[in-house]
């Protein structure tokens, strides 16, 4: 398949440009001819290959699902993909059909043909479908992918809104205080100056810190992005950093304990997926290594994997490492003797959905308020500092 450079008429005689995909210019014709239009000259664009490096989650969910229902109808998987390249709204969705599309054509099963794309299909999706071609179950496999990854966009949507509120606020902070030091600050402090009389240490440090401020804006202002600039690096850099960083990440006062129920969350989400699906349960926990991004929580799996590839019941190679709470490490122990893991698992990710959603809202709640009260500290120690010399000479005044 290639990609066509065309011109064509409509019915009117308005002449069109564009570029799309064709197997060759009968199936260019064809296609323009299905939206009206009638082929006036073709030409391939050279040295151009399908491939997309990088497709939006949102749009890799709505690719998987058209691909899931049609499948679940009957229809051919190349008639779907030939299907999707022709209606499809979004470029890289016509590119990402028309590269399947080459590859099927050529004797690639669908998961040889998402391995090659792996910018855009995760190693665990393409094992997926692999496993739902091996068992028959294409379809339901591809339900349940759509349906993970539903969840984890929205659980990547509360992760955002839970990290860059915080850095909302103090930005906003950081802003009403460079503000005041730098401008407010020593105009009211040169009024302050000019009554003479000493100078309280409190009206002192005012000044020191407003000095310091206007003098060397330019290095305090960019400071906290250069450190944070120089950490993120580092801990690229330095797994032993990179280590320290993680861990202290899940030692944070609110926001710590927040972000691992996040992470426990899709690591109890991944293992139901690869288990309803057929994947052993050592190489879903590979898979769960692999999608954490902790690298303490990371420790944590490889060292229950050992206990579990030893004999050990997945219950208790997760309660030896103290990763999840006693209750979840309870539903795990009904599931396994029940026979019901796959459901299990899945009732802990609701649990753990319910719970991140609840602990975000109460640190949000917590936000505003401290925010006031770090902002009336600041004003208050402002007004104490300035107003402190004033009622000073006002009071010697009265006496004199």
């Amino acid at each position: 398949m290639a990609l066509y450079r065309y011109r064509a008429v409509d019915a009117g005689g308005h002449v069109s440009k564009g570029e799309t995909d064709a197997l060759n210019e009968f199936d260019l014709e064809a296609q323009l001819r299905k939206n009206g239009l009638d082929l006036i000259k073709a030409s391939p664009v050279k040295d151009r290959a399908h491939t997309v490096h990088k497709l939006a989650r949102r749009d890799l969910i709505q690719f998987l699902f058209q691909l899931e229902m049609l499948l679940r109808a009957g229809v051919p998987i190349q008639a779907i993909l030939s299907d999707l390249r022709e209606t499809s709204e979004t470029p890289k969705i016509k590119s990402l059909c028309a590269n399947l599309y080459e590859k099927i054509d050529s004797g690639s099963t669908l998961s040889e043909s998402f391995a090659a794309n792996p910018g855009i299909f995760p190693e665990l999706v393409v094992n997926l479908v692999q496993a739902g071609e091996a068992t028959g179950q294409l379809p339901y496999v591809l339900q349940e992918i759509v349906a993970s990854l539903k969840w984890q966009d929205e659980l990547a949507s509360k992760t955002q809104q839970l990290l860059l509120y915080p850095a909302f606020v103090t930005l906003v902070v950081g802003s009403v205080v460079v503000f005041l030091m730098t401008y407010l600050v020593p105009q009211i402090i040169g009024f302050v100056a000019n009554m003479g009389g000493e100078i309280p240490i409190q009206t002192r440090l005012l000044i020191w810190v407003s000095d310091a401020f206007v003098e060397y804006w330019w290095i305090i202002v960019p400071a906290p992005f250069a450190l944070l600039l120089s950490a993120l690096l580092l801990a690229k850099a330095n797994f032993r950093f990179r280590r320290m960083m993680h861990a202290a990440q899940l030692r944070l006062p609110y926001v710590g304990t927040i972000i691992k129920k996040i992470i426990l969350a899709r690591i109890s989400d991944t293992l139901g997926l690869t288990y309803r699906t057929g994947i052993p349960v050592l190489d879903g926990l590979v898979y769960c290594h692999n999608i954490s991004g902790n690298i303490i929580v990371q420790e944590a799996l490889e060292r229950a994997r050992t206990d579990i590839a030893n004999g050990a019941p997945i219950s208790r190679g997760f309660s030896a490492q103290r990763l999840f709470p006693p209750l979840v490490i309870r539903m795990i122990k009904v599931g396994e003797e029940t026979g019901d893991l796959a459901g299990s698992l899945r009732n802990i990710s609701y649990f753990y959905n319910r719970d991140i959603n609840d602990s975000i809202s109460r640190v949000q709640a917590l936000i505003e308020p401290t925010l006031t009260i770090v902002l009336g500290l600041i004003l208050g120690w402002i007004m104490m500092a300035v107003l402190g010399p004033i009622y000073d000479t006002i009071a010697k005044l009265k006496l004199t």
